[in-house]
């Protein structure tokens, strides 16, 4: 399969496309192309680096809006800015969709009937339709250099204004609109560079309609004349996606507000190709925390929080960026946490299952204003979810983090321990900072708590207490608190002169769960070992 570049008699037609197989998958495209009655949405990033979480929010509800309305989710790569190009970011893309289990039904890692789903491997398509706006007069090619622009941008802003190539000036440029046939054949025969740019016809108000943000007027005038392809021989996202859209029978383009300043121009193209739109959608921004704007990738790390869901190794530079994984984010959480960033369920209900985001979802609950991130509700959004686990499945969850600190635990004894601090955590990994006094003793004590609990008589206090302790043969945490409680009334000691320096010498400062749960699991041997230790490091010092 291969292009060709050729002029007719008018100067204006230069592709000439050479393959029986391109044709036979223009025909076959034209069988697929139905009515846009059936849920056809997609997911187009683009491999540039890593997948921000806005981008991972957009697909969410893509797949969403898929699901609720039987429709099919497609994954498609827009890799045309080749120059930008970031190796591994494809990857990334799939495995940070997997990750959030948002499923497509096709595209690069799933397949389908209307492939290839990377724009990369669609350039024949391109070529067809850009010649043919090229035939109707509504694209034209653009011979301008870099020099040339950049000299006609710094005279504009010499005077105040801001150069665009629009209809008011394009007449008097290097173009294939002021020059004659002859001459645009003699440049291409040279191998000139040239862009293809598509002809706006100024002076009408367009009326458009977006299913988020209402209708939309836009007067023509305002418009530049856009490149649709570039001199290295590769479309532009704006004429690649609509084409793509197109063939690929897409009935709804749910993306960010970014884009929504191109919707006329993609209006326009679909008009000049004589195509049906599909209907668009255009979400709010998600905004950063602190101060104004979008937030933006590097604003994560910055402010102590990952905006990627899988962390990201920089394949050039070798820096890292945090990820929601790898920070101990669940999966489950994650997404909850995208559904509310621009979506409101009209109801008190916060925590969501996908099942439940897929049966509540409708585009007419998204709003228009932007949607300040909360790390901190974020945080809280994982607890629920840690929460709603079992002792069991915690369990499973947090011995590689003890394998991790060197400890081989039984899993029965990992349970207990799950249970007694689970609510005191937002995230699995911080099980270890709650729960480390269960698997090796305290080498060391809080000094402020020594000073102020350890007191004079306080060995003598913990001995007699041992003796108790030693005494229980049921070491449950009911039967030694009461037997505890009974023997400070019958000595007429403070609860604070014993329990205090015994959790000090149990764990090793004032932190931890109920005392007596603790010494339960530890059990009576571990549990005399400790105290007879601190009292003979702490009566030392």
């Amino acid at each position: 399969m291969w292009v060709s570049y050729t002029n007719d008699q008018n100067g204006q037609n230069h592709f000439n496309i050479k393959t029986k197989v391109f044709e036979n998958c223009l025909s076959l495209h034209k069988f697929f192309i139905m009515t846009k009655t059936n849920i056809r949405v997609r997911f187009a990033p683009s491999p540039t680096g890593p997948l921000h979480m806005g981008g991972v929010r957009t697909a969410l509800y893509n797949y969403l809006f898929a699901r609720k309305n039987n429709g099919t989710f497609i994954l498609r790569i827009e890799d045309t800015d080749q120059k930008r190009f970031v190796r591994g970011a494809e990857n990334y893309i799939v495995e940070s969709l997997n990750w959030c289990g948002i499923e497509p039904d096709e595209g690069v890692s799933a397949g389908g009937s209307y492939g290839p789903y990377r724009q990369s491997e669609r350039k024949e398509y391109y070529v067809k339709y850009v010649k043919d706006l090229l035939e109707s007069g509504d694209a034209y090619y653009a011979f301008d250099t870099s020099e040339e622009l950049d000299k006609l941008r710094k005279e504009g802003e010499k005077i105040g204004q801001i150069f665009t190539y629009n209809a008011q000036i394009r007449d008097s440029l290097n173009n294939s609109i002021r020059l004659s046939p002859d001459r645009v054949k003699e440049k291409t025969d040279a191998g000139e560079p040239y862009v293809i740019r598509y002809k706006v016809k100024p002076g009408e108000i367009l009326k458009l309609h977006d299913l988020i943000r209402g209708d939309i007027e836009v007067d023509t005038t305002t418009l530049d004349d856009k490149i649709l392809f570039k001199s290295d021989g590769m479309p532009t996202y704006h004429l690649a996606n609509i084409v793509d859209d197109h063939l690929m029978e897409i009935s709804h383009v749910i993306r960010g507000e970014e884009w929504l300043p191109s919707l006329p121009l993609h209006i326009l193209l679909y008009r000049s190709l004589k195509w049906n739109p599909p209907q668009f959608a255009h979400m709010p921004l998600t905004l950063k925390p602190d101060g104004k704007g979008k937030l933006s990738k590097r604003d994560g790390d910055r402010l102590g929080f990952p905006v990627f869901p899988l962390e990201w190794k920089n394949p050039e530079t070798g820096e890292i960026s945090s990820g929601y994984r790898e920070t101990g984010y669940f999966p489950e959480a994650f997404v909850n946490i995208l559904a509310f960033l621009g979506w409101n369920p009209g109801t008190e209900q916060e925590i969501f299952s996908m099942e439940e985001l897929i049966e509540s979802f409708s585009l007419d609950r998204v709003v228009k204003a932007g949607s300040r991130f909360d790390p901190e509700k974020a945080r809280w959004f994982n607890q629920q979810y840690l929460r709603m686990k079992s002792d069991v499945e915690l369990a499973g969850l947090f011995l590689p983090y003890l394998k991790n600190e060197g400890v081989e635990a039984d899993k029965e004894l990992v349970v207990k321990v799950c249970g007694l601090v689970r609510e005191r955590v937002s995230f699995v990994k911080e099980l270890w900072d709650q729960s480390w006094f269960f698997f090796k003793a305290p080498e060391e004590y809080d000094q402020k708590v020594v000073k102020k609990r350890w007191k004079e008589k306080t060995p003598v206090i913990m001995n007699e207490l041992i003796k108790l302790l030693e005494s229980q043969d049921d070491f449950s945490s009911e039967n030694c608190e009461q037997a505890v409680k009974d023997w400070t009334e019958k000595k007429q000691l403070g609860l604070g002169q014993v329990l205090s320096p015994f959790r000090l010498a149990v764990v090793g400062g004032s932190f931890g769960p109920h005392l007596f749960d603790i010494i339960a699991v530890l059990g009576k041997e571990e549990t005399l070992k400790r105290l007879e230790k601190a009292i003979k490091v702490l009566s030392a010092e």
